[in-house]
């Protein structure tokens, strides 16, 4: 008698992340590792093309990332909203010409009609506002409609929530499905309850204190916590970025479990000459120190205050690098052409996880001023931190309590310096310090930064607890 032999099928997991995963190493980094460790892992990710209307798949470190189009047939309507009286000139079109063409099109004029009414009704409510807001009454600027909340609640509700339905409904069946942030969680949560499994909540920010989120009206806060507390107890736990950002986030939404993933990088060897590549791609003359800035163009990260910076006594031969991506990119290249500079800013555009760590290890110091805009930047532990002591570049950080704690307090030394980010004085001062070592100083300085990045700060030590996570979720 042979006796029957079953064969498991590896766990599956779904992610889901509502950017399109080129640059979000955290994501991609978290995927790889549970592919690595045998898991059947699935990456649902917004399209990289705007206006694309199919799906795309692609293949990448042993897992499946599949591009999800946003949907983009609520715009049409919006833009009545927003020009009431392109609607209200297209109905009376269209009664016009039901005249004309004779009775067998009078149908469709009462529908017309109803279109002129809430036209009509639109443009009372857009004259009544741009009456009242304060910005508005300065030039009736049109651009004040819709009030910004509008657009928000309008966005959330059509792009962010359509696009996680969409996500869900194209998900296979899945052991356990793994929201990415307060943007993805409604995607996760819709396919675990399709599958009876359980759902992961990843939030790699203190969602409601950060970015613009810090800045919505208190009725929009209010809103975006009750949604976070609702969704969240829904999971069967929260995965964060460092503890003082679990410490709030427990706090407030009352978790199962709280796992603590720092964003850092693989352990890595940079090669015994600091490599070129940087001072290659920018331009910058041999010998001319460089000074990084890489991430998010975006507010808040102390863009102007950095080039500002570069002003200071001491730093004349100094050459500032943006490397990045993001909204604000008009505006660092304003700073990039502005004579003041004397060409001494360049901008340079992102690169993949993949290769970003060579490109780093070219530069004698990582600038992070985040600015103290909100809860989240002063508890933060930016990836560009990690990433910059694992290539062996010491930083230049705010003095904010978590990145203190860890630029300062090492073991075996300091691994940069802190500043004032609102002030370019203090941010130049911590630069040159780093700059006007001595070689033997600097070159301590620099061994300091991979020693902490191979002994404690990489991916390898903080993978364990999302592989814990996700045996006990599978056992």
């Amino acid at each position: 008698m042979i006796a029957a032999m079953s064969v498991q099928r590896p766990g599956r997991i779904a992610m889901y992340v509502f950017n399109n995963a080129t640059f979000d190493s955290r994501v991609r980094r978290e995927a790889a590792t549970l592919a690595a460790a045998g898991y059947a892992v699935t990456l649902f990710a917004t399209a990289i093309d705007a206006a694309a209307t199919t799906i795309e798949r692609e293949g990448l470190d042993g897992f499946e990332i599949v591009r999800v189009p946003i949907p983009r047939g609520w715009r049409q309507t919006w833009q009545f909203v927003v020009s009431p009286w392109s609607l209200r000139r297209r109905s009376v079109g269209r009664i016009t010409s039901a005249l004309r063409t004779g009775p067998r099109h009078w149908g469709e004029m009462p529908r017309a009609a109803g279109e002129i009414l809430v036209a009509l009704l639109l443009s009372g409510a857009r004259r009544g506002y741009l009456a009242l807001a304060p910005a508005a009454r300065r030039g009736q600027n049109p651009s004040a409609w819709p009030p910004p909340s509008a657009t928000w609640l309008m966005t959330w509700r059509s792009a962010i929530l359509g696009w996680c339905r969409a996500a869900a409904a194209v998900a296979p069946a899945a052991d356990v499905h793994h929201g990415h942030d307060l943007t993805a969680l409604p995607a996760a949560l819709l396919a675990a309850r399709r599958d009876g499994r359980p759902a992961v909540y990843d939030s790699h920010e203190i969602f409601v204190d950060s970015g613009v989120n810090a800045t919505r009206p208190r009725w929009a806060r209010w809103l975006i916590r009750r949604l976070e507390r609702r969704w969240s107890g829904r999971t069967a736990a929260l995965v964060t970025v460092n503890q003082a950002y679990a410490k709030v986030l427990t706090k407030r939404l009352r978790p199962r479990r709280t796992f603590v993933v720092h964003n850092c990088p693989p352990r890595w060897d940079p090669p015994r000459q600091p490599p070129n590549g940087l001072r290659v791609a920018a331009g910058i003359p041999a010998g001319a120190p460089i000074v990084l800035y890489h991430g998010a163009f975006s507010r808040h990260r102390g863009l102007d205050e950095l080039a500002e910076a570069l002003l200071e006594a001491g730093l004349e031969r100094a050459h500032l690098v943006y490397l990045g991506y993001g909204g604000q990119r008009p505006a660092v290249d304003r700073l990039a052409a502005d004579p003041r500079f004397r060409g001494r800013i360049h901008v340079l555009n992102a690169v993949p996880p993949e290769g970003l760590l060579e490109i780093v290890a070219g530069a004698d110091v990582d600038a992070i001023p985040l600015q103290h805009s909100s809860l989240n930047h002063w508890l933060c532990t930016p990836n560009k931190l990690f990433e910059s002591l694992a290539a062996g570049v010491p930083v230049v950080v705010s003095n904010f309590p978590v990145m203190r704690a860890i630029v300062r307090d090492d073991p075996a030394g300091p691994l940069g310096e802190v500043c004032d980010p609102a002030e370019p004085a203090s941010i130049g001062a911590a630069i040159r310090t780093i700059i006007e070592l001595d070689p033997g100083a600097r070159e301590a300085l620099h061994e300091r930064c991979r020693t902490a990045a191979r002994e404690r700060w990489n991916w390898e030590t903080e993978s364990r607890g999302l592989l814990n996570l996700y045996a006990d979720l599978l056992r």
